[in-house]
């Protein structure tokens, strides 16, 4: 009995004083995700040990009549999921060679306790618990939710349409040349079936790594996570309406399109994104603008279709009934630009997400650093940024030239110009136990909105 008691007793004081929220982290590629969760789990740590790393947080608390009393990082127990290992990432970064950490290729996750405590009369249920359960996901794997309303047929035309329309059209010249060839009614040869495959494959490596496109489906192709290859993923897009006749080309690679659509659906997008309480996606604007018109209307496309899968219509036709509640969209590396021209980052990267009806409540695009590798300067009378290029031991000025405050149409000046190429900097000096945070631009007021209605 006094088991049963003390077992009703915690539940009680749990749901009285507990919060867990579920954060989804993603970006598309080479949008600095993996920094962005050390230095979020990094700056919390930190202040809960008092250090003043994220004021404007600081400053919400105090204007709820809360304060916090501790961050705690839960150990990994018994999860199944890869754990993000926080402090690995921060000996990278401030390592004897510092160097930035390696990509994230499967789900990860880390959990965080924020001890606040509370004033006035409500100090005698004593302090409230909030727990953030960091989920850190690929941004290629989000690429493949409009996949889930699609067929085989569809999937096909749209994307054989996209890659006869340059800049992808330089790349896929050798696989539209190989599906041209092709009989679709012809029976199923699984050397047929293997190579376009690799030559789709193969467009799709080239398509990233030559031109920054970022719109590359299917997105387990360019990043399979730890189970690797599997048979299901051996299929490319071939031209052909209705019904496949059994037995044929066409017919095998819609049936490995259906089983990979599905296997998304079940093991992926079903038993996660339905528990997401918030979702941060995170958009590398700055390496899009500076890679040109084709790069930069690629990601364009990128994330609108992203922004599409968050529409809360969406979401229940997908997901059933989600818990999401806010969605942050945010534009790495603001600290590449000086300060005078982070404001028309932000509106550029504004103008590219904006979408009629956005509640603006619940959705927010936002500018930041969530690892500040420069500082501001002048160099011959106008502002730059300092900062060290990777391989070298001294800081050099950069200026990245105009940023346009919305996209450029086709023709203008602007994609004409000699593009600046986006200098690949060290990371800063800093603690390797991360004890007083890392320096950041923007965080602090990005995880203010992001916790606001929870804190």
């Amino acid at each position: 009995m006094l088991r049963l008691v003390s077992g009703i007793t915690d539940e009680a004081e749990r749901l009285l004083n507990e919060t867990t929220l579920r954060v989804a982290i993603t970006g598309l590629s080479r949008s600095g995700k993996t920094v962005f969760i050390t230095s979020l789990i990094a700056n919390l740590m930190a202040m809960g040990r008092g250090r003043q790393t994220l004021p404007a947080l600081t400053a919400q608390l105090a204007a709820n009549g809360t304060a916090l009393r501790s961050v705690q990082l839960e150990p990994a127990g018994t999860q199944s999921l890869d754990w993000f290992d926080a402090a690995d990432k921060l000996r990278d970064l401030a390592g004897t060679t510092p160097h930035w950490p390696p990509r994230t290729s499967d789900l990860a996750s880390a959990s965080l306790t924020l001890s606040l405590e509370r004033s006035g009369p409500a100090r005698i249920l004593g302090a409230r618990r909030v727990r953030l359960e960091l989920l850190d996901y690929p941004g290629e794997w989000l690429l493949d939710l409009p996949l889930l309303d699609q067929d085989f047929a569809q999937w096909s035309a749209e994307t054989i349409a996209l890659l006869s329309t340059p800049p992808r059209l330089e790349v896929a010249k050798d696989f539209l040349d190989f599906i041209a060839t092709l009989d679709a009614a012809a029976p199923a040869d699984e050397a047929v079936a293997r190579r376009g495959h690799r030559l789709y494959l193969t467009l799709l490596e080239q398509a990233r790594d030559r031109f920054g496109l970022r719109w590359l489906q299917p997105g387990r192709f360019l990043r399979p996570g730890p189970r690797g290859e599997s048979p299901m993923m051996w299929f490319f897009p071939l031209p052909g309406a209705g019904s496949a006749p059994s037995g044929s080309l066409r017919d095998l690679l819609a049936r490995r399109f259906a089983a990979y659509r599905d296997d998304m659906r079940q093991n992926f997008f079903d038993p996660w994104f339905a528990r997401f309480d918030r979702q941060v996606v995170l958009v590398d604007v700055l390496g899009a603008l500076w890679a040109g018109q084709g790069a930069f209307e690629d990601s364009r496309h990128a994330v609108a279709q992203i922004a599409a899968a968050y529409d809360a219509r969406s979401r229940s036709r997908w997901f059933g009934l989600s818990t999401l509640k806010r969605v942050g969209f945010v534009a790495s590396k603001a600290d590449h630009v000086p300060a005078a021209q982070r404001p028309a980052l932000e509106a550029l990267f504004a103008s590219m997400m904006a979408t009629p009806g956005e509640d603006r409540r619940t959705t927010t695009h936002r500018a930041i650093a969530a690892l500040r590798c420069t500082e501001d300067a002048t160099h011959d009378g106008l502002p730059v940024v300092l900062g060290v290029p990777l391989g070298e031991g001294r800081r050099r000025p950069f200026r990245p030239g105009h940023i346009p405050t919305t996209a450029p149409p086709a023709g203008d000046p602007f994609w004409s110009r000699p593009f600046f190429e986006l200098p690949a900097l060290r990371p800063p000096l800093i603690d390797p136990d991360g004890r007083d945070g890392l320096p950041n631009l923007g965080l602090d007021a990005l995880l203010s909105w992001l916790l606001e209605d929870a804190l």
